[in-house]
């Protein structure tokens, strides 16, 4: 994702200002994806906050929800990182950002792959 607007990147710059949506980043980019409770502990944050911050995460395609079913049969819900790269660049006193997810590394390696095998 390129985010050459100076509006989305302001949008950004300011999401990643705050100490809360760069903690629970980070937890959920460690060992795989984690529930809302354990971003709370590992955060040390109450859970409305982070409901908070992930539904902005999450508008902004930083964080990725996926929903597990165990054993029991309930539900659950489990964040990860979906942030894999972000470049600033300062070109004639404009700021620019661009992004990478996860989803589009894995988007580019098909692409790459279908390539060598001379797929289209």
């Amino acid at each position: 994702m390129q985010d050459g607007g100076s509006s989305d990147s302001a949008e950004i710059f300011q999401i990643l200002a705050d100490e809360y949506a760069r903690k629970i980043i980070l937890a959920a980019d460690r060992d795989g994806p984690k529930t809302a409770k354990t971003l709370s502990e590992e955060c040390d944050a109450s859970l409305t906050t982070i409901y908070r911050r992930v539904s902005t995460l999450q508008e902004h395609g930083l964080i990725e929800e996926r929903r597990t079913i165990d054993s029991d049969g309930s539900h659950r819900s489990e964040f990860q990182t979906a942030l894999e790269e972000l470049h600033i660049d300062i070109t004639d006193g404009q700021l620019s950002l661009t992004m990478e997810t996860r989803d589009e590394l894995a988007d580019n390696f098909t692409a790459l792959w279908s390539g060598l095998r001379g797929e289209d």
